[in-house]
């Protein structure tokens, strides 16, 4: 497994409030509860020796895309950009086609944890938007819970050539303990080629007084189902923080993939990003 050294975010966040569209982000999120941008992050990546990030969506709005798309246009640290693309609008496919047209636009993510149907993404209406992500070569990102796996599953198999990747490791329940039924339909999930997982978000489900030892079992879970060779690093900074600083992620991290070969390492830690993301040169190119 010959993989770049690179090391690279594959999930962070920018938002400023007085935009209005972030629904979910309350005052009561206490420290988040504020703009953040590049100037906030660039540090820690410098600090981290973090070469650059994936930017995803936060809001579920066409202006949040752009607007994500502007802040990748003017840093080359953002090498890729995970929006957002309303699948029920008419000419939902018509946007994704002129979305990437911009080289830094690499997926799709809608926010499905906060839909209340479980089975939103198996709307019959939505496969045409499904098969477009497939034909311009971006990728589904599934902001997923355990109890959407199922459907997952079913959404892959009927759409076999789109490249999906399970964000937060379709956050297990890291804070009770439970694996049961998550790692089961993980390793169904893992047995589709086409899908991968980001190690990213755990500290957050875990909870504020999380430690190494809690996380072990889920991420030695995906590391063996997926392999080193799907499995996508990320922080989901700045939600992270609530949990944890960005040292301490990247410090649990190395201790958390110790095991792993150098090249194994490596792969998770930024070239499966540049990969699956296809981030080439600071941007996707077909």
């Amino acid at each position: 497994m010959a993989e770049t050294a690179e090391r690279i975010d594959a999930h962070q966040h920018f938002w400023r409030l007085e935009r209005g569209d972030y629904g979910w982000l309350t005052p009561e999120f206490g420290p988040i509860y504020r703009d953040f941008g590049p100037d906030d992050l660039a540090p820690l990546l410098k600090q981290h020796g973090i070469a650059g990030t994936v930017l995803v969506q936060a809001a579920p709005t066409d202006a949040e895309t752009d607007y994500l798309l502007g802040i990748a246009d003017g840093n080359d640290m953002v090498r890729g950009v995970v929006g957002w693309v309303d699948f029920e609008a008419e000419d939902a496919v018509e946007r994704l086609r002129d979305l990437a047209r911009h080289p830094k636009f690499v997926g799709v993510r809608p926010m499905i944890q906060d839909i209340p149907a479980e089975d939103w993404m198996l709307n019959p209406a939505f496969a045409p938007v499904f098969e477009a992500i497939a034909e311009l070569g971006l990728v589904f990102d599934a902001l997923v819970l355990p109890r959407h796996l199922t459907h997952l599953d079913t959404l892959i198999k009927r759409h076999p050539q789109m490249t999906v990747v399970i964000d937060h490791g379709a956050k297990p329940e890291i804070a009770t303990g439970r694996l049961d039924v998550w790692a089961t339909d993980m390793v169904r999930l893992a047995a589709h080629e086409n899908c991968h997982c980001k190690l990213s978000g755990f500290v957050t489900e875990a909870g504020e007084d999380w430690n190494v030892e809690q996380l072990a079992p889920y991420v030695a879970h995906i590391l063996s189902v997926f392999g080193p060779e799907r499995v996508i690093w990320g922080s989901d900074w700045p939600v992270m923080t609530l949990a944890a600083a960005y040292e301490d992620w990247v410090t649990a991290t190395d201790v958390l993939i110790a095991g792993l070969h150098a090249a194994e390492r490596a792969a998770v830690l930024g070239g499966n990003a540049r990969r699956v993301y296809k981030l080439e040169n600071g941007g996707r190119h077909d």
